[in-house]
């Protein structure tokens, strides 16, 4: 991180959130429809889907191969940022280069509302709604139902994890496989790894408070709080799908991940987990051409090759 000029940055406080809100949609990049066509490789389309009750419409970025006929897979991806900041268009041009192309795979990526706009369960509700919206219109999508597989990366896949709960407790759509990488799982920073990473690389323990806090409001570090809200917190991860989950050990979700992942295997659950040495958060995007970043980034698509090749492709 030192060498490509990315050392400690500053975090994230209550006091300086709206203005990272508003650098972040200033400056993240959000590839256009043109732009991830790619000279016609892709079919592209923004949808608008209805939403949650007494919410607003969900957009989402359908995304396809051209060449390959019949029901694809699907994945159905959830952005990183926190839950602060991203957006469902900037993480595209990777997927559909590394997991799209190579696998013959649809794309949903979903456009949730950012906290504190809107707090839990505003965000999660919001890729439920869409999670069902495409499972009832998988005719049209060109999608199989029968092999969906939700993911996502740090807030995403915090969401991703508890999109599954979600589903498993509400009887909806049936999901082959979930892709956490990274994932943002826990509000209560009692691991080792929160304080020991404190202070270190992009995403530390004070800027993970704030974006908890803007999610969660006056819930915050209640007791009671619902397992959809932070997956951590769940008792009973029976009958969930299987899991692929990777994080770097100098990260602060090092701990909260393996644990996770311990309590899959635990519940009688499948969980295949990387923890990459020496790997900050992120480490794929902040050195994508690293040996360690190229091992991670194959070790996620030979999962999801194995998932599909076993759900009869």
């Amino acid at each position: 991180m030192a060498s490509l000029g990315n050392g400690p940055t500053e975090p994230v406080t209550p006091e300086n959130l709206a203005a990272r809100q508003e650098r972040d949609a200033a400056t993240r990049p959000r590839p256009t429809a043109e732009e991830l066509r790619a000279d016609g490789r892709f079919e592209v389309t923004e949808l608008s889907v209805p939403g949650p009750r007494d919410g607003p419409e969900v957009t989402l970025v359908s995304v396809r191969p051209t060449g390959p006929s019949g029901p694809l897979p699907l994945l159905y991806y959830l952005h990183g940022g926190a839950m602060i900041m991203g957006n469902a268009w900037s993480v595209l041009p990777r997927i559909l280069r590394e997991w799209a192309l190579p696998l013959e795979m649809a794309v949903l990526s979903v456009e949730y509302r950012l906290a504190p706009g809107t707090r839990y369960p505003g965000p999660l509700e919001d890729c439920y709604a869409g999670l069902v919206w495409a499972a009832g219109h998988a005719g049209e999508l060109g999608i199989d139902a029968g092999r969906v597989i939700i993911g996502g990366k740090s807030a995403g896949g915090g969401l991703a994890a508890a999109l599954a709960l979600l589903a498993r407790d509400r009887g909806g759509p049936g999901i082959l496989g979930q892709l956490l990488l990274c994932p943002m799982l826990d509000d209560r920073a009692r691991t080792v790894s929160s304080h020991q990473m404190s202070g270190l690389g992009g995403w530390d323990l004070v800027s993970a408070e704030t974006a908890w806090k803007a999610l969660l409001g006056d819930r915050y570090g209640a007791a009671d709080l619902p397992p959809y809200a932070a997956p951590a917190r769940a008792t009973d991860l029976s009958g969930l799908p299987p899991a692929f989950i990777d994080v770097g050990s100098a990260e602060m979700f090092r701990d909260e991940d393996v644990a996770y992942a311990n309590a899959l295997w635990q519940a009688g659950g499948q969980a295949e987990l990387h923890v990459w040495p020496g790997a900050c958060h992120g480490f794929d995007s902040v050195a994508p051409r690293a040996a360690l970043s190229q091992d991670a980034r194959d070790a996620r698509t030979r999962w999801l090759r194995r998932l599909l090749a076993r759900s009869g492709r």
